[in-house]
């Protein structure tokens, strides 16, 4: 298992991050690489909401199906999905840090469910570290817009 974590301080109150995080049409408008959101279940928001996400990731567009598994608003929400023989399991933890900032953390998993992938994942670390960081970046962004994330 390969584990990366970035975290981030926004200026902006904690409901307006978990909202930019948990829905997912927020965080795709958050984050320029994703171009596409397709939901796969009636639930669109919240605990058991799927989607798949079509993101430009290298110059390439990849689709990969995602499912909300934790939802605990407005502190938690856990994303899990399956692509490339690893099991991904993103964490993101919403709390407030004082005047009006919000402290943003995601821990991302990597566990290898196959042969191959047990010998990809190490060496992709460093590749989903910098892709992580400027999700969250673009996170930061858009929750310090003027018009507060919306």
């Amino acid at each position: 298992m390969s584990r990366t974590e970035v975290r981030r301080t926004i200026a902006a109150p904690p409901d307006v991050v978990f909202a930019a995080v948990a829905d997912v049409e927020h965080f795709a408008r958050a984050v320029d690489d994703i171009v596409r959101v397709e939901f796969v279940s009636e639930i669109r928001a919240g605990l058991g909401t799927r989607f798949r996400e079509t993101r430009v990731m290298r110059g390439r567009e990849a689709t990969v199906e995602l499912e909300i598994t934790e939802f605990a608003p407005p502190e938690r929400v856990r994303f899990l999905s399956e692509a490339g023989g690893v099991r991904w399991d993103s964490v993101f933890d919403v709390e407030p840090a004082g005047d009006g900032t919000t402290r943003l953390a995601l821990v991302m998993e990597a566990t290898p469910l196959t042969f191959p992938a047990r010998l990809m994942v190490p060496l992709m670390k460093g590749v989903v570290g910098k892709a992580i960081a400027r999700d969250m970046d673009a996170v930061k962004a858009y929750c310090e817009r003027p018009s507060g994330g919306s």
